[in-house]
Formats: structure tokens, sequence, C-alpha cells
């Protein structure tokens, strides 16, 4: 699904984010991406989005090399991946329902169709009683399952998910990883970054980590090898 090949993501004035990564995250598995801050997490995840672009080496999604992608052939390329930010990102002059149908309202899906993926999405993140409702009502937990919505609604097949539980409380933060592990049950595949060490703890899947731009832990490898 995911593979990196010494990776290498140098910023204008010569900051070095990532240095030479490498790994493989195969198709519907889950793991999770540690490190500090700076640890160069985000930028690894917007390089599988194709938000950024590495220096060096390639990434290859679903057997297709992202250094070789046409910037015309980008949006092409999201719609299997669906991302989550830790600030939502929410329209707050629009209603839940709308703020979850704009992915697919972008991509020209019919309206009756719109309606039935956005109740659908609403359905398994427990707000479907809530389309109606302005974001800025919500609770934080519940503007993050919107967030959550929006990123599942057109059936990716990938997960992103930036710091997802940044800025809520531990029982909170609980329910938000439970509901990637459910995705992640139905075949999605998913990737979150996050430095709650504690909670990747209890949930049990492998974990990747960084330090100062460089990979210096791989659970995905021991997946790898007992697959084999």
């Amino acid at each position: 699904m995911i593979r990196f090949d010494n990776v290498n993501k140098r910023y204008p004035g010569g900051h070095e984010a990532l240095s030479n990564i490498s790994f493989h995250l195969p198709r519907g598995k889950m793991a999770y991406l540690t490190g500090h801050s700076g640890a160069g997490k985000s930028t690894l995840l917007k390089l599988i989005a194709l938000i950024e672009r590495p220096s060096r080496g390639n990434i290859l999604l679903d057997g297709v090399n992202l250094s070789n992608v046409r910037n015309s052939k980008v949006p092409y390329i999201r719609r299997n991946i669906g991302i989550i930010f830790q600030n939502h990102h929410l329209l707050y002059d629009r209603t839940v329902f709308d703020n979850v149908a704009l992915p697919l309202v972008i991509a020209g899906y019919q309206h009756r169709e719109v309606g039935k993926r956005v109740r659908a999405a609403l359905d398994q993140v427990g707000l479907l009683n809530k389309e109606k409702c302005a974001p800025i009502t919500l609770s934080g937990g519940e503007q993050q399952r919107v967030g959550i919505a929006r990123a599942i609604v057109h059936k990716p097949s990938l997960l992103l998910a930036d710091e997802p539980t940044g800025n809520l409380d531990p029982e909170l933060s609980r329910e938000i990883m439970e509901l990637f592990a459910r995705f992640n049950q139905v075949g999605v595949s998913v990737l979150i970054a996050s430095h709650d060490l504690d909670l990747i703890k209890q949930m049990g899947s492998p974990v990747i980590s960084l330090s100062q731009g460089m990979l210096i832990h791989d659970d995905l490898k021991e997946v790898a090898d007992v697959e084999a």
C-alpha cells in the first residue's frame, strides 16, 4: 500500500525534515507514527498525500511512484485517501451535512448519492442526528468526528490522520482511536501520527518512530517477517 524507499525531504533554507526513510505499510494494515514535535511526522504524511514532494527517494502508493505523478493527476490520487487533521478545518458557516458532503460535491456526485453517502458516513461516526447542526455548536470530540466522516465519505482505501486526538481528553482520544481501528477492521489502511504513547500502547498496532527526521524504530518489519 505505502512504501518509502530512502526518502529525503529538504526544505528551502536547508532544513532536512526527513533523512533516508524506508518502510512498508501493507494494504489493510494500521500503524502509528510517533516522534517528538518536529521529528518529521507531518512532513511524512504530507508526502503521501502529495501536499509535499520528496527531495530524493521513491514513495510508492498502491504501486504508483508518487515522484512521477504530474500535478494534474494529484486529485485522482487523493480520491483514494482520506485525511484527518488535528484542527478539523471545518467550515463554520455550513451545516455538519454540508461539511461532510464537500468532497462529494467537488467530485461531481449527484445529489441523491451525496445524501446517501453523507448519512452513511455520519452514522459510522455516531452523528447521524447532528446533520443539520452548525459545527460551532458541537463539542471538540464531535467536531473531530465530523472531520473523520468527511474523510471517509468517499470510501477511501487509505486514511491518514495527523495528531487527530491532540486537542481531546483521554476518554475521547480513545474513542477516536477505536473508531480508526473499526475502519481498519473492514479493510481500510490507516496511518496515524500521534505523540500519545500511552494510548498507542493500549491500541496494540505497529509503531513507526521518528527522531530528528530519521527512522529509529519500525514494528512493520516484524509484521512483514511474521506474514512471510
